[in-house]
């Protein structure tokens, strides 16, 4: 029974995730409350190996976690049904959208879309830098609260990348690996 409903909660987030992997982790941070199939430090796990890993963020992370439900059919199941609905969507568009392309209720429509997809995309990032810089089990001190690591590696970073001319040209691989190493080094799993 856990197959089908794998398929739908996937299926689900296919069809409303609009803008892209990362616009899937609201409908994933909710799946992670409701069905118990991982929480949001797993969440958070889950992303940093699906931007590390060649392909989309939302297949990876809809394949990580079929696998950890279900091994490899709940892999299968949990990708086909994250992007049966965007397959449909495109067959049906490409065969109406021909005759529609210049009406302006049409365009109006992914006008709308645009906005909507930006605000499921920061949300996105929001909830992954709360993730990961803050503690949550120490909210009521706010010192405690702020996982210190974590922030001073994003500020090191960032100063990395964008404050030393040299460095900021390097492949993105390389900061990947890099932050691999420092993750294993100095224990960031639980981050």
């Amino acid at each position: 029974m856990i197959l089908p409903r794998l398929f739908w909660e996937f299926f689900k987030t296919g069809l409303f995730s609009v803008g892209g992997g990362l616009a899937t982790l609201p409908f994933l941070s909710r799946m992670a409350d409701s069905t118990g199939w991982f929480n949001q430090s797993q969440l958070a796990d889950m992303v940093a190996v699906s931007e590390s890993t060649p392909g989309p963020i939302g297949v990876n992370m809809a394949t990580y976690v079929g696998f950890t439900v279900s091994g490899v059919p709940g892999a299968i199941i949990a990708t086909l049904g994250l992007v049966a609905p965007s397959i449909v969507i495109i067959l049906l568009i490409t065969a109406f959208l021909r005759n529609f392309q210049n009406n302006r209720y049409v365009k109006s429509v992914f006008g709308c879309l645009r906005p909507a997809s930006t605000g499921l995309i920061a949300a996105s990032g929001l909830s992954v830098a709360v993730i990961t810089l803050l503690n949550s089990k120490a909210v009521e001190n706010l010192p405690a609260a702020v996982n210190w690591k974590a922030v001073i590696l994003a500020a090191l970073l960032l100063l990395l990348t964008r404050g030393i001319h040299r460095t900021g040209k390097l492949h993105p691989i390389v900061w990947i690996l890099a932050s691999a190493a420092v993750g294993v080094v100095f224990h960031f799993g639980g981050v």
